[in-house]
């Protein structure tokens, strides 16, 4: 299954545009990863003009960030969009959640930036920064900011966030 039908099926189809808002920055981004494909380089930099006027409108307006750069599998579900920011370094598995107001990016401007595991759902308000990693399967607590790495089946929660294991 492709990225997008798996974005579509965890937003349960084409209904969800009318609404979902964050659908369409969904979809931006996936059509922006599609454009960073396109042979020749000279038809890629025409097509990206209209794509970055796109992406700017819709980033102000929705406030989601999701750049094309970022790699972001598929299954990508945002709750209750808003003040969302991924940087373009980061790594986001398949079938992950993210809530309003998470940030998942670097510590410092072009510094590494997190790789999320797979099923990972992000709570409200999180930060996740730097070079970490979290594991498969994890719970991100509501305004909890993430600074080391989370294994697989845990919970983290708190500022800074304290990790527990899943029973």
């Amino acid at each position: 299954m492709s990225n997008w039908k798996s974005d579509l099926k965890v937003y349960g189809g084409y209904r969800s545009f009318l609404r979902e808002q964050s659908i369409i920055c969904v979809a931006l981004y996936r059509l922006g990863r599609k454009i960073e494909r396109t042979r020749p380089e000279s038809l890629k930099k025409l097509i990206r003009i209209p794509y970055l006027i796109l992406f700017r409108l819709f980033e102000t307006i929705l406030g989601i960030s999701l750049p094309e750069k970022a790699k972001i599998g598929g299954g990508l579900r945002i709750w209750h969009f808003g003040g969302i920011f991924i940087n373009e370094g980061a790594i986001i598995g398949e079938n992950c959640t993210l809530r309003q107001g998470v940030t998942i990016g670097s510590k410092i401007a072009d510094g590494p930036s997190p790789i999320i595991g797979d099923n990972v759902d992000v709570g409200a308000n999180s930060m996740i920064i730097g070079d970490i990693k979290i594991g498969n399967n994890v719970t991100v607590g509501a305004m909890t900011l993430v600074l080391k790495d989370v294994p697989d089946n845990a919970i983290v929660k708190g500022v800074p966030g304290v990790i527990t294991l899943k029973q």
